[in-house]
């Protein structure tokens, strides 16, 4: 999985879709030789999945917008992803002005294609421009390349792994720039809230981190293949992540974690096929206790030490980038896989969380990439309400007009609630008025 042209990995951030657990894309990109790609993220909570349906038929969350005569009209959105898109389909190919790639596009190009789709139905007049990449500089052009063609919004439904999560990585300083240059940046806050841990390098015996509970931290799933990352705040030093099987002759060794040398960033990662039974990971270092701060990350488990603050991705990290939970509508809460803030600098993290479950014509797009495009798509039409509006003013746009998902204010789960598209409008067009 190493990248050719060196950086950190990326990711779709799309939980499913075509009614296949994410991590199969994940499978497709390593056969397939895309470097650092891996279109994977955990799968959200079964249950949970399957309790937020779609809207009754004929119902569409935008209606009221519409009729209103706000439809994303001169409004240009640009879409940036790993998988490609098919510029085809029914579904967006009225509305496609371009589409570049800038390396990349895995088989299928299903995850893609459903981020544009949802923006298509939400802001059925605006016009998209698509681009595809595989590598963190791939990435940067592409976000260059958007900017360049003036769109007013840019939807990016990828994650970056093992990168600081405090702003400073080089794909969150492209969409950072971006918002500079006056377009709204969309992201996913990411699916990571169960596959995350955060600690110090404290408690420690012969080279060896204990969590709360014990030094084994047991991997929860079902993929085929187990994806871990670890980061760490100081380049000086060196740690290492290993993964166990637990057979019934006791532990055996699977793999050792290597350093991922492409992105100056000093971190270690394994990427290793698992089968039947149970998997844990070792953390090791320094004999003696350095109180350097650890992250361990798995976008393809759960962990069973795990601690869901804090497990915000790249780009969403970046300032002024809107980022993007999973809210599940029949439940009334935060998808329980959403990655919540704060980032390492001490900011909230997550602005806003979205409706993340949408149909697709062969089965289901899932998680904080559909919810992503759910908020790109509004972010379209408050532009259609107000054309003028900076990337800042869009935003307090949509979170001025959030609701509350739990106690007021603002939160590191769910930001500043769930968005609310017609009202963000309203909210525009009278601010215009």
């Amino acid at each position: 999985m190493c990248s050719p042209n060196g950086g950190a990995p990326v990711h779709s951030d799309g939980v499913r879709w075509r009614t296949l657990a994410a991590v199969t894309l994940a499978v497709l990109a390593l056969t397939a030789g895309i470097g650092a790609l891996a279109a994977s993220v955990p799968a959200p909570d079964p249950s949970a999945a399957a309790n937020d349906t779609a809207p009754p038929s004929g119902t569409v969350p935008y209606a009221s917008a519409h009729a209103a005569g706000y439809t994303g009209e001169n409004v240009s959105v640009g879409i940036v992803d790993v998988t490609g898109f098919d510029a085809d389909d029914p579904r967006i190919a009225r509305q496609v002005e371009a589409a570049r790639s800038f390396g990349g596009g895995t088989e299928g190009a299903g995850h893609g294609t459903a981020a544009a789709s949802v923006v298509a139905r939400a802001a059925p007049d605006a016009n998209l421009s698509l681009a595809t990449f595989d590598t963190p500089e791939g990435y940067r052009q592409a976000m260059a390349w958007l900017v360049r063609r003036d769109v007013d919004v840019i939807l990016s439904p990828v994650s970056f792994y093992g990168t600081p999560d405090d702003g400073t990585a080089g794909v969150s300083e492209a969409a950072a720039r971006a918002t500079e240059a006056g377009v709204t940046v969309v992201a996913p806050a990411g699916n990571l809230a169960a596959g995350h841990w955060e600690g110090a390098y404290r408690d420690v015996e012969n080279g060896t981190l204990r969590f709360a509970g014990g030094y084994r931290n047991e991997l929860v799933g079902d993929a085929p293949r187990a994806t871990l990352w670890l980061s760490w705040d100081d380049p000086d030093e060196r740690y290492t992540v290993e993964l166990y099987r637990e057979t019934t002759e006791g532990s055996r060794l699977v793999a050792v974690s290597q350093p991922y040398p492409g992105d100056g960033t000093p971190n270690a990662r394994i990427v290793a096929r698992v089968g039947d039974g149970s998997y844990f990971a070792v953390v090791r270092g320094p004999r003696n206790a350095t109180n350097t701060t650890l992250e361990l990350t798995s976008p393809t488990h759960e962990l069973g030490y795990a601690r869901p603050q804090g497990s915000v991705v790249a780009p969403a990290t970046a300032p002024g980038v809107f980022a993007v939970g999973a809210y599940n509508r029949s439940m009334g809460i935060v998808a329980p896989y959403s990655s919540r803030g704060p980032t390492a600098d001490g900011r909230p993290g997550v602005d806003a969380v979205a409706r993340a479950r949408w149909p697709t014509p062969d089965g289901s797009f899932v998680g904080s990439s559909a919810a992503a495009a759910y908020a790109a798509g509004s972010a379209a039409l408050v532009l259609d309400a107000d054309p003028g509006r900076s990337p800042a003013a869009v935003k307090r746009a949509l979170t001025e007009t959030a609701a509350d998902t739990a106690a007021p204010g603002r939160d590191p789960a769910a930001g500043h609630g769930r968005i609310r598209p017609w009202r963000a409008v309203r909210y525009a067009a009278n601010a215009t008025g």
